[in-house]
């Protein structure tokens, strides 16, 4: 008989992969936008490393200055839980992008580094049932709202 995992178990398993994958994200946001500099990431980057290539360079210089604020901002929404599957759905689609532009570099680019990990965490939880993690803005927003 399949057992299914209780419901303190599944609410610590959301709590701890959405901290964690929006630490990931909050981090290199706040590492390419304090440390770094959104002007050297999208030179280092972007308008350097895609110059040969297709892409326009202001679609590069737009994504260099955009990507940094969009991770600092995603990952903070994921650890605090509010707006959360909009967030993860965002960070998804930067992953495609960043992935595109890995490979359209380097043929084979090996995904396990840095893609897949964050790929697998964002999964869990857009897959997981919404009322997975009742630690979320989201959850305190909607237990607040009067039903109809």
């Amino acid at each position: 008989m399949k057992q299914e995992p209780d419901f303190i178990s599944q609410q610590a398993a959301h709590f701890i992969v959405r901290w964690i994958i929006g630490l990931i994200f909050l981090m290199a946001g706040y590492w390419k936008v304090f440390v770094l500099t959104p002007a050297v990431h999208t030179t280092q980057f972007f308008t350097t490393g895609f110059a040969d290539y297709w892409i326009p360079t202001f679609l590069l210089v737009l994504l260099g200055y955009t990507i940094p604020f969009f991770e600092l901002l995603a990952g903070l929404l994921i650890c605090v839980g509010f707006r959360t599957r909009e967030a993860l759905i965002g960070l998804g689609l930067l992953l495609i992008v960043t992935t595109y532009g890995h490979t359209l570099q380097e043929g084979l680019f090996d995904i396990s580094k840095w893609t897949f990990t964050r790929l697998i965490l964002i999964i869990f939880l857009l897959v997981g049932p919404a009322k997975g993690d009742i630690f979320t803005v989201d959850h305190w927003l909607k237990s607040r709202a009067k039903p109809a």
